[in-house]
């Protein structure tokens, strides 16, 4: 189950840096997880400062 980005968002980057396997892109108004190459282990959730990456 990949994980998803709320809309609680706010666009810092953080998410993007730390995923190993570059899953997560910048999208128009938040960041986006591509759910094909999402490996479901959670580095995003624990270093986003306002939890917005959670499991679908």
């Amino acid at each position: 189950m990949a994980y998803k980005i709320s809309d609680e968002c706010i666009q810092c980057g953080a998410c993007e840096a730390e995923c190993p396997v570059d899953a997560i892109s910048a999208g128009d108004s938040k960041y986006v997880i591509d759910p094909e190459k999402c490996i479901d282990c959670g580095t995003c959730a624990s270093v986003c400062p306002v939890g917005a990456p959670a499991e679908e």
